[in-house]
């Protein structure tokens, strides 16, 4: 399909620099088969029904942009995937400065070594130490990865290191937000649980790969960024049950759906699952596990916005965002939601 087919315009006042405050006063768009309706986060409970199963994705945003040295040369580095044993592949700039066996330095106690060079600016980096002795370096000398559209002069400030952080993250790993769950407050999750709507959590460790723009001009010839994740037996179980009580499985952003669907097989059960997914999906991808979708409003020609317009079908999401810009919705990491219903096959 073409990418073209995914394109909009997007006026730059309408990406969001901060988060609503506080967080579930943010407005909400359901989309479904009626067209777009607005709301706000905070109605949510009761656009739900009892025995619906909300998936959350638990993972935790690390401090995973480096600001280092080749010798004279300035490096920015940012992690995308754990590999164990302290190394990680990585995107870097100026890449094409960096060779195998280049050592980066960080801090005075704190370097890299240049194991291998990708593609498009990707490095695998090898930290010569073990993986809780590099997580206590990070948290030392490592700032929070805004996406490049959340501009800050002076880098991401302490405010970020809240904002950009479900309230419910437990295992560390991302190196970007799942983003839906930003606008969910301790008081909404109990608001949720006593309307009889149930939870369940995943975790799938989001790569910065999820900012890069699409370069090729058909989908077919994309490629994804490998991101790793696990579907416990509990949250596998809780899933089979509300599928066999007829209630929805609601996913809390595309990278729930697209943990869930990468484990499900062909006739809808997720079975637990640990390890890496390049799912892409595009119109014409069957769903197999999710229902109902919470997501915020993503860039033109991006992966997020081909999987949503893939959910909710293509006329009906350029509609709904046509909508959104018209009412000032706000966009992207830091902005509104939408709460979209699935196509009819």
């Amino acid at each position: 399909m073409k990418v073209d087919a995914f394109d909009f315009e997007l006026p730059r006042e309408l990406i969001a620099a901060r988060p609503i405050v506080p967080r579930d006063v943010s407005r909400l768009l359901e989309v479904g088969a009626d067209g777009a309706r607005d709301r706000t986060f905070r109605d949510l409970p009761g656009l739900l029904r009892a025995g619906d199963l909300m998936v959350f994705n638990d993972t935790r945003v690390i401090p995973a942009r480096l600001a280092g040295r080749r010798g004279r040369v300035k490096v920015e580095v940012t992690l995308h995937m754990a590999l164990g044993g302290g190394a990680w592949d990585a995107f870097a700039r100026p890449a094409r400065k960096l060779a195998p066996g280049d050592r980066i330095d960080f801090a005075e106690d704190f370097s890299a070594e240049v194991a291998a060079r990708g593609e498009g600016g990707e490095v695998r980096l090898d930290f010569g130490c073990d993986d809780a002795t590099l997580s206590a370096a990070l948290a030392r000398h490592g700032a929070m990865p805004l996406p490049p559209y959340i501009p800050r002069q002076a880098g991401p400030d302490d405010r970020d290191a809240a904002d950009y952080q479900t309230v419910y993250a437990r295992h560390d790993g991302a190196v970007a937000a799942p983003t839906a769950g930003l606008h969910f407050t301790d008081a909404l999750l109990a608001a949720l649980a006593d309307a009889g709507i149930a939870s369940a959590h995943v975790t799938l460790h989001v790569g910065a790969g999820t900012f890069l723009p699409v370069r090729v001009d058909d989908t077919r010839d994309h490629r994804m960024h490998a991101e790793r994740g696990r579907i416990g037996g509990s949250a596998a179980e809780a899933i089979a049950r509300a599928q066999a009580a007829g209630g929805r499985i609601v996913a809390v952003g595309t990278t729930s759906l697209r943990l869930m669907e990468s484990a499900a097989d062909a006739a809808g059960a997720v079975r637990p699952f640990e390890g890496e997914t390049r799912l892409f999906i595009t119109p014409g991808y069957r769903f197999r596990v999710v229902d109902t979708l919470l997501t915020n409003f993503h860039l033109p020609r991006s992966t997020l916005f081909m999987l949503v317009c893939a959910f909710a079908g293509l006329d009906r999401m350029q509609a709904a965002y046509a909508h959104a810009k018209a009412a000032g919705y706000r966009f992207y990491s830091y902005g509104d939601a939408s709460l979209l219903h699935r196509a009819a096959a």
